[in-house]
């Protein structure tokens, strides 16, 4: 059975309508929130074969090929359920917009943009109130680009940590690697981000 953007959005909406009823529980205690900051993305190198954009049946082998930072956003929103005095179940939708700076032995120099609105459920797990480690898969559909992917899905594992400043603000760095390739299948080039950002955890009664 194929789900189309709207189905998955529809059952993620769904998710948050439980999650949130579930803070009538006295060992259960639900808050939405904010998240944003800079995306520093990258494609891997893959297999090193040649890969220009704007002529895809160029492929020829080459070592002169870089595919490097570029500086980009995300913006989102997450339900944070929290289970236990450690355990929160933090399901979030992410706008991420990624990509990779791409040059090649023919100087040709450009930035290669492809955004992704992100599903991701995260296992995070807090220590003294303040630190937190935070994990889990994401489900990523392209919504925009400038050059043509090689597939508009992308499935990625989210590696971070975090700091509660105060009961409402936080910042946080992660690690996402992606398992799909972006372009070229043989190639095998794959999303590299590393984020950094400030979240805003709203107070619900």
């Amino acid at each position: 059975m194929k789900l189309n953007n709207q189905s998955v959005a529809g059952i993620v909406i769904i998710l948050f309508t439980f999650f949130a009823s579930l803070q009538t529980q006295a060992q259960v205690t639900f808050r939405p929130g904010l998240r944003a900051g800079a995306n520093f993305s990258h494609f891997t190198k893959g297999n090193n074969y040649y890969y220009d954009p704007y002529n895809p049946n160029s492929n020829s082998s080459s070592n002169n090929i870089d595919y490097s930072t570029k500086t980009s956003f995300y913006i989102g929103f997450y339900g944070a359920l929290k289970l236990s005095k450690y355990y929160t179940l933090q399901p979030e939708i992410d706008y991420s917009s990624q990509g990779s700076n791409y040059s090649s032995s023919t100087n040709r120099n450009v930035d290669l943009n492809v955004d992704y609105l992100s599903f991701e459920i995260m296992n995070k797990f807090t220590f003294n109130d303040k630190f937190n480690v935070h994990l889990g898969p994401t489900l990523d559909f392209v919504v925009n680009k400038n050059f043509d992917t090689d597939t508009n899905v992308d499935m990625a594992f989210v590696l971070g940590m975090g700091v509660n400043l105060t009961p409402n603000f936080g910042i946080e760095a992660r690690v996402k690697k992606g398992i799909i390739p972006v372009i070229d299948f043989d190639s095998n080039h794959t999303n590299v981000v590393f984020s950094i950002g400030g979240t805003y955890t709203f107070d619900v009664k």
